[in-house]
């Protein structure tokens, strides 16, 4: 096409009234400005629908980049920058040679055996479960530090003698390990340890060329980067997580594209269809899910995890736009299916769905469920679960007049403050 009719391609899914369609600042001399470099950056909805005229499935493969977000990237961490610069080695290279250790810090190693057994591997295994079992029912604030200390010191076995034969599943043992402190540390706010725990896990995976145990950090990873206010780094390492997605399951599918529409939708309205369509490709993935396939960390992810999953992401795409989404019906769908032990998802999902319903101006009942949401964060210690329940408190305010309305801001003020 000549640039006068790429741009008459852009303007026609940018204004569908022709009129203004004929008074466009998008034309041919304004494309001619990105094509020799000028414009780096055009707004977003001129990015939304140059990708939709071309097929681009992002703003990197039209060439385009953010010079004011590079610039601002000295101030972010040394160890985000070094973990990103380390994705692209694990994934150029397919393996590194020992996983840095000096991502955990130093660690105790006596009574640590010289060389190691199935036994041991084991043992990994199991302190993985248990501290999973304790976080998705108790949260990770409480027990992260004996979980970090844990890890730290059955690290140590990395260094010692192993068969061959073992070598493998000595490292996705690891991996398991480090990706639940990871994630326990992430739901206490320690981000920057989190990030290092991380990086270790992902490496273990690539070691022991588990493509399984891969996606789920970097399915891990992109909630934390999304969590924190990064979403196209989230963006990022979901896609990482999809590369030869053949050699994945349905299930573990349908969590990353899952984990994709909740960082589209972060993006803002711009990209809300896109975030739309990835829940949908999310959904055609489960439809095939076959949990006897699966590894056994993915048992996490049933149909209540899937809906409460896919709920998030509709949930930001209702609240920046005007479109009508199944929110509502997916997070009670979550709600009333997770198993006893996952606490903390009925309780983040319980919480959504009453904030969702105070948004969406039905103060009285938003007041019911956002007590029952009070009653399942009881027990759990998350401070992410905390910050829905300060959303929940802010959208609140309008309706303080309604006295549950009150009642319910009082106790999320003294429910939050004893979380933290």
């Amino acid at each position: 096409m000549s640039r006068s009719e790429l741009a008459a391609l852009v303007n026609e899914v940018l204004y569908p009234d022709p009129h203004r369609r004929s008074r466009s600042a998008f034309n041919a001399n304004y494309l001619g400005k990105l094509e020799d470099g000028l414009i780096h950056w055009p707004k977003a909805e001129y990015r939304a629908a140059l990708r939709a005229a071309l097929g681009a499935q992002s703003d990197e493969e039209l060439g385009l980049y953010n010079p004011r977000a590079a610039n601002s990237a000295n101030v972010d961490s040394v160890d985000r920058r070094d973990m990103l610069g380390m994705l692209g080695v694990l994934v150029g290279a397919g393996v590194v040679s020992s996983p840095a250790m000096t991502l955990l810090g130093a660690g105790p190693s006596h009574e640590l055996p010289q060389r190691i057994g199935r036994e041991h591997i084991n043992q990994v295994v199991e302190a993985a479960d248990i501290f999973e079992h304790w976080d998705n029912s108790h949260g990770g604030a409480l027990a992260r530090e004996i979980a970090d200390d844990k890890l730290r010191r059955l690290a140590q076995l990395l260094q010692r003698s192993c068969p061959p034969k073992l070598y493998a599943d000595l490292h996705t043992a690891m991996a398991q390990l480090a990706g639940v402190v990871a994630f326990m540390l992430f739901d206490a706010y320690e981000h920057d340890a989190a990030r290092r725990r991380f990086a270790f896990a992902l490496q273990c995976a690539q070691i022991g060329g588990n493509w399984h145990q891969r996606a789920l950090l970097l399915s891990y990873m992109a909630r934390q980067a999304i969590w924190c206010g990064q979403p196209d780094d989230g963006l990022t390492y979901v896609e990482m997580g999809l590369v030869r997605a053949e050699r994945l399951t349905a299930t573990e599918r349908a969590m990353l594209h899952t984990v994709r529409a909740r960082a589209l939708a972060k993006l803002g309205p711009a990209r809300a269809q896109e975030a739309l369509a990835a829940v949908g490709a999310a959904d055609e993935a489960f439809a095939h899910s076959e949990p006897v396939d699966d590894p056994p960390w993915m048992r996490f992810y049933d149909e209540a995890q899937h809906h409460g999953d896919t709920a998030h992401a509709l949930y930001d795409v209702a609240m920046n736009t005007k479109l009508p989404t199944e929110a509502t019906s997916r997070f009670r769908y979550s709600v009333e299916h997770h198993q006893p032990e996952f606490a903390r998802s009925r309780a983040i999902s319980r919480t959504k769905l009453a904030a969702l319903t105070m948004a969406q101006d039905d103060p009285h009942e938003a007041a019911h469920i956002g007590q029952l949401a009070l009653n399942d964060a009881g027990t759990v210690r998350s401070l992410r679960a905390a910050e829905d329940l300060r959303e929940l408190h802010r959208l609140a305010g309008p309706h303080t007049g309604i006295p549950e309305v009150h009642a319910l801001r009082t106790q999320i003020q003294s429910t939050v403050r004893a979380v933290a």
